[in-house]
């Protein structure tokens, strides 16, 4: 059989938020798999579709689970660089079916994958309260502390749930070690090993070997959309270290987390927010601490999925998007929230960092270097009228098209999709790139 399937990529070009959900649920109406390579339930997807026959506008929120899984024909798949915290699984997947969506048969988990526990959470917060001062924001999920785990071959896998003497064995020891480094805190280690001994039955059904299942899929021809989590700047190697998640959330996260080789991966699609947000901690050379950034911060709802945090609000850096570019490659853009910057008089974007006058040629890795920067904006006039009820390219206002426009020539790269509102229907499709 001919391995002639295709893998399409969405990712996060920024420091994530930028509405990755939206593009992912329309995609996965042609996809036959969506599955997640990176991150855990520190991730945060909300879509917002009709459901049943009345078309009542319902809110998914999305975590851990692949937000294709709106998507009745599609199969949703968590990889091996995913991090699973099974309680939280479970929560997420009873609270989509209570709102009327069936998952049956239609979701997998990776035996590679490894697991997040409750000790992992704790340590998250006691390793926030060590750095005191230098807190990074962690979400305080136990992502960091699992991956931690992991990258010093400690941690324990979905498939050593199914040895339950072995595991029990494994998990002590484990929580001993964290005891010896943070001093005993309060856990119910047996209690723990008696509640995992029936979550494992429970996650049996679900657990497969997801890169047999993967390229099986491919072989017969299937279309895969990988479900990017985080993004760029919150790369552990590229992002702004170490402000930043503990997995790969580019390009190669994708081939490492799901097993697939480069060569499968046909098209790679970059979220990009209209303006620029981060949450918790680190650098963000355009974070606007006036009226613009409350406005973006109001208007454009900026609270967090998984967290309901504030986030902060900037100016678009396309310092920032250069640099995300040249690490994934996008084949495409995904323009997000323009109609956020629909009552603003002009607008800016970010186009080079300075130092004593001087241009840095990238982003800095150096973050006492990115605080000395002087960024260079260029201002563009607004369009100052609503855009949330238009369903064409060609319908936009002129000084509208001319921003889209100078985003797409200075990175070099098409914008396909363009964001409008929050719903589903909200996202208009551009063909081709706009001339200057």
């Amino acid at each position: 059989m001919s391995d002639n399937g295709t893998v399409t990529v969405v990712l996060g070009s920024q420091w994530g938020d930028e509405g990755k959900g939206k593009l992912v649920d329309i995609l996965a109406a042609d996809a036959d798999v969506c599955a997640r390579c990176a991150g855990g339930n520190n991730a945060g997807h909300t879509i917002i579709v009709p459901m049943g026959p009345e078309k009542v506008k319902t809110t998914f929120a999305f975590h851990l689970l692949p937000s294709g899984l709106v998507n009745p024909k599609c199969v949703g798949l968590i990889g091996s660089g995913v991090v699973i915290h099974v309680p939280s699984f479970f929560a997420e997947l009873d609270a989509l079916e209570a709102q009327g969506l069936d998952c049956t048969n239609r979701l997998f988990v990776s035996d590679r994958a490894h697991l997040v526990f409750d000790f992992h959470q704790i340590v998250d917060g006691l390793k926030e309260v060590e750095l005191g001062g230098s807190s990074i924001g962690t979400t305080k999920r136990g992502i960091g502390p699992a991956y931690s785990a992991k990258a010093s071959r400690s941690g324990l896998r979905v498939h050593h749930l199914f040895d339950h003497e072995t595991f029990a064995q494994k998990f002590r020891k484990i929580v001993e070690g964290r005891f010896k480094r943070y001093g005993h805190f309060e856990y119910d280690t047996e209690g723990e090993i008696v509640r995992y001994k029936a979550l494992a039955e429970r996650l049996r059904p679900y657990v497969i070997d997801s890169v047999v299942y993967v390229h099986k899929a491919l072989a017969e021809g299937k279309k895969v959309l990988v479900e990017g989590a985080n993004a760029l700047m919150l790369d552990l190697d590229f992002g702004t270290y170490p402000f930043v998640t503990s997995s790969s959330t580019a390009i190669g996260g994708v081939c490492t987390g799901l097993g697939i080789p480069p060569k499968k991966i046909g098209k790679t699609i970059g979220v990009i927010k209209a303006y620029t947000t981060r949450v918790g901690g680190g650098p963000f050379p355009t974070e606007q601490l006036n009226d613009v950034g409350v406005h973006l911060q109001e208007v454009g709802r900026e609270y967090g999925t998984t967290t309901g945090r504030r986030r902060r609000c900037g100016w678009l850096d396309l310092v920032v998007m250069k640099h995300s570019c040249l690490i994934n490659g996008y084949d495409t853009l995904n323009l997000t929230k323009l109609d956020i910057l629909d009552d603003l008089d002009e607008v800016k974007v970010a186009v080079k960092y300075l130092v004593d006058e001087k241009e840095l040629p990238g982003f800095p890795a150096d973050l006492e270097l990115l605080a000395k920067v002087e960024v260079v904006y260029v201002t563009l006039p607004g369009w100052k009228t609503s855009i949330s009820s238009v369903t064409s390219f060609d319908a936009l206002p002129d000084n509208c098209k001319k921003y889209i426009g100078f985003i797409e020539e200075f990175l070099d790269v098409p914008i396909e999709w363009i964001g409008v509102g929050p719903g589903r229907e909200s996202m208009l499709k551009k063909e081709g790139k706009l001339l200057k």
